[in-house]
């Protein structure tokens, strides 16, 4: 039986297996957290959906049925997987990344919401005046569901 050092090791040398569980784990709980708080709201999931595809498509996502709703859906997890590598590259640099989930999970969680209103305001999708409110429920959104699991799940890979 391989002893706790050699598995920690293992585990660590698996960067891939990292980015994999954690842009999954992140993409769905966001997606998740995205119907049932804006549904709550009045949004409908096709419609929210279309809004992401609506980045890359502008207005014409939103008369393109479920195909442009699975493009957007599509796009959700691509920006997912490219957040979880990005904290995962740099928790092996900054080795505090892996070390302190609890602390730098929901900060980049913060980081990830407003790199997102960036790009938002560089794409064709479509722009809403700025809201205290929405942005609160965002930055809650991205430390629960974004920050916090690809921080734990790098944590799991790397330190246990």
């Amino acid at each position: 039986m391989p002893s706790t050092q050699t598995s920690a090791s293992a585990a660590a040398s698996r960067p891939a297996a990292a980015i994999f569980w954690a842009g999954l784990i992140a993409g769905a709980m966001d997606i998740s957290a995205a119907i049932l708080v804006y549904g709550a709201m009045g949004a409908r999931p096709i419609p929210l959906l279309q809004g992401i595809a609506a980045g890359l498509l502008g207005m014409r996502a939103f008369s393109g049925g479920l195909a442009t709703a699975a493009l957007g859906l599509l796009c959700h997890f691509a920006i997912a997987y490219g957040a979880a590598a990005t904290y995962i590259a740099a928790s092996r640099i900054v080795a505090a990344l892996a070390r302190r989930p609890f602390l730098f999970g929901p900060l980049y969680g913060i980081a990830v919401y407003f790199f997102m209103q960036w790009i938002v305001q560089h794409s064709r999708a479509i722009h809403r005046p700025f809201s205290m409110q929405m942005t609160l429920v965002g930055c809650a959104i991205h430390i629960v569901c974004v920050g916090s699991p690809i921080a734990l799940v790098n944590w799991r890979f790397t330190v246990r």
